[in-house]
């Protein structure tokens, strides 16, 4: 958990890249101002391209019910696209890579 004074840390793994991500902005838009490029693609949690895995941490959601199944949910899945870190984070991103 992060105090108050500190926005969460997101770390990407396999890649290893660390960044914040403030209350203000999706996973997503963090690891962009980050230069981390996510898989990503309707931004709006439909498509489902951003999906990754929760390795540790915790998000909370800017709509209602985002395009995951109760199941996925559980399983610790998540779409960054619509997620805020709530807590800090490691996420599981396979294809994630640094952008200049």
């Amino acid at each position: 958990m992060t105090d108050s004074d500190h926005p969460p840390l997101v770390r990407i793994e396999p890649l290893g890249a660390t960044f914040d991500a403030p209350d203000s902005l999706t996973l997503l838009e963090a690891a962009a101002f980050a230069h981390v490029r996510l898989p990503r693609s309707c931004r709006n949690g439909t498509c489902r391209s951003c999906l990754c895995r929760i390795v540790s941490g915790s998000v909370r959601y800017t709509i209602e019910w985002p395009g995951l199944s109760r199941e996925e949910k559980a399983d610790g899945y998540t779409l960054p696209c619509v997620a805020v870190a709530t807590s800090d984070i490691v996420l599981d991103v396979p294809d994630a890579e640094m952008i200049d």
